[in-house]
């Protein structure tokens, strides 16, 4: 019974997504800067003159627009050697090559520490943000922006062929689909290139409260035709964007 459902959903699946071709086509930031629409413009005091991470760095469009926009220094990191050779590339055309580092691990410390669009993709978020506080100089700031999490309607980012599609369907039924396309051999969510953590944002909240950072400031931004819903029961449903700044927190570690 249980393949048998499988298979059904894998059919309702593939006859949706070839009706709407464009469903997972994600080019949502095409031709605008992400730093001033996830971050805001208060990102250019912060960076200025300043070393910076790029923590989960993708193809490097960010990490090149911080040495653009006047950091000292940008680290690129990721661990897909493919991206990393892909923001190398983008720097020697932008003409910051000297500013710009990447590489899938680094050593220096950075004033300020990056990460945009990963935090539901990194397979490990709690070991992500202990090795940021081992990269961040101690009046350092960690600034985060992703999303959309889980229960957003469209946070199976590719398996959401219509809104909550991922939260409908089997897993099995969801990667099967997705397997008629992509070769990788992802068997579950957390497989896929990139990954997918399925972050909600109270396990986001624990996790920072687990960690050696604190909140200096949470901001969920709700998705904007919903915005007079938006509230403290419907925020996991409601919720477009997890912007956050972190500093380390004072008294981890103390009795």
């Amino acid at each position: 019974m249980s393949d048998l459902l499988t298979t059904i959903q894998y059919r309702i699946l593939k006859r949706i997504s070839s009706e709407n071709p464009g469903c997972c086509s994600g080019a949502a930031y095409e031709g605008k800067s992400k730093l001033d629409i996830l971050l805001g413009p208060q990102l250019l005091a912060k960076i200025r003159g300043k070393v910076v991470v790029d923590f989960g760095c993708g193809e490097g469009a960010e990490a090149v627009e911080l040495a653009q926009r006047g950091a000292r220094r940008v680290i690129g990191v990721d661990i897909r050697e493919d991206v990393l050779e892909s923001g190398r590339a983008k720097a020697r055309a932008a003409g910051v090559e000297d500013q710009c580092l990447f590489a899938t691990s680094t050593t220096d410390l950075a004033d300020v520490v990056v990460s945009i669009d990963a935090f539901e993709h990194f397979a490990d978020p709690a070991a992500v943000l202990s090795a940021m506080d081992g990269l961040l100089r101690p009046e350092g700031e960690v600034l985060i922006s992703f999303g959309p999490t889980w229960y957003h309607p469209l946070g199976g980012h590719l398996f959401s062929v219509f809104p909550w599609a991922h939260l409908l369907f089997r897993e099995k039924a969801l990667i099967r689909w997705r397997s008629d396309f992509k070769t990788d051999g992802a068997t579950r969510f957390d497989e896929v290139e990139g990954g997918l953590n399925q972050m909600t944002i109270r396990r986001f909240e624990e996790v920072v409260r687990r960690s050696g950072f604190r909140f200096a400031s949470l901001e969920l931004v709700p998705i904007r035709k919903l915005r007079v819903l938006h509230n403290r029961l419907t925020r996991e449903f409601m919720t477009a964007v997890v912007r956050c700044r972190l500093v380390k927190n004072q008294s981890a570690g103390l009795p």
